[in-house]
């Protein structure tokens, strides 16, 4: 959903008719006083479902200490907000990968900021699921963890929490050029949410076209969204893993570019892969 192309009241409705049982929202769509989210909240619970997870982007890479300051106070109030939604799971993110600052440098600053930010989560007792992100649209440049051995190495340097974990996106590692399902593998005991989404390729495009072309600098041409299921990503090798770890968690549909009919079918196919893989 865009800014300005409907209420989040709207949006909430709009939900219902797909049979979800929880709707991600992003901070930016929403209030920060506690009546109005008291409202939006209200609304969530009307349609029988709960909120399953803040998106939330903070820029933990930029070399201002202020501004990485004022984007802890940021990821603070998505907390706050959370909390108010009544849900448990609020997004983080690495940042911008800016041309000017080393992966040194950024992997400290991320890392200093995922500490301060765990401190306030774990009082308010909201998981923090850092996601292997491609690129925030209000951003210049792409998400500066996006390549996997960025973002392990992140993530191996945040001491075991309960309030801490990942957000495993697998398109994002397709666009990043990485294996989702070696990815998978990697992140499965940290694994606290996930999106389920798909990519395919436009007519006339193939894989060894997309690895010719610099997959951090923009999205990828001839990389297009679709219905889950149908797209790169291998579900069953996915879906595989999951059941390994029992993973209890959130599969939040990330889909809807093409209209609510693609959504729908979306919603059918990971209900058939839950019931398949963990009934």
């Amino acid at each position: 959903m865009a800014r300005g192309e409907m209420s989040v009241f709207e949006w909430i409705a709009m939900s219902e008719a797909l049979g979800a049982d929880g709707l991600e929202m992003y901070d930016g769509w929403l209030p920060v006083d506690a009546d109005s989210l008291a409202e939006v909240r209200q609304a969530i619970e009307a349609t029988g479902q709960v909120m399953s997870l803040m998106c939330f982007s903070p820029d933990y890479t930029h070399p201002d200490p202020v501004f990485r300051a004022s984007q802890l106070d940021r990821q603070k109030r998505a907390i706050d907000q959370t909390v108010a939604l009544g849900g448990t799971h609020c997004r983080i993110l690495s940042g911008q990968k800016r041309p000017d600052v080393s992966r040194a440098h950024g992997v400290r600053w991320v890392v200093e900021c995922i500490r301060q930010a765990l401190e306030y989560a774990a009082e308010k007792q909201v998981v923090l699921a850092m996601e292997n992100h491609f690129k925030d649209g209000i951003w210049e440049y792409p998400e500066f963890a996006q390549k996997a051995d960025v973002f392990l190495e992140i993530i191996e340097q945040i001491e075991p929490t309960p309030w801490f974990g990942v957000q495993f996106d697998p398109s994002n590692n397709v666009v990043a050029g990485d294996d989702p399902v070696a990815f998978l593998e990697q992140v499965k005991d940290r694994l606290v949410s996930m999106h389920a989404s798909d990519r395919y390729l436009a007519p006339g495009v193939d894989i060894a076209d997309l690895k010719r072309t610099d997959s951090t600098l923009g999205y990828p041409e001839g990389l297009e969204h679709g219905v889950t299921g149908e797209g790169l990503n291998d579900y069953d090798a996915i879906f595989m893993i999951l059941k390994t770890v029992n993973y209890d968690g959130w599969i939040s549909i990330e889909d809807g570019m093409n209209g609510m009919e693609e959504m729908q079918k979306s919603v059918e196919f990971l209900r058939s892969m839950v019931g398949q893989y963990f009934s």
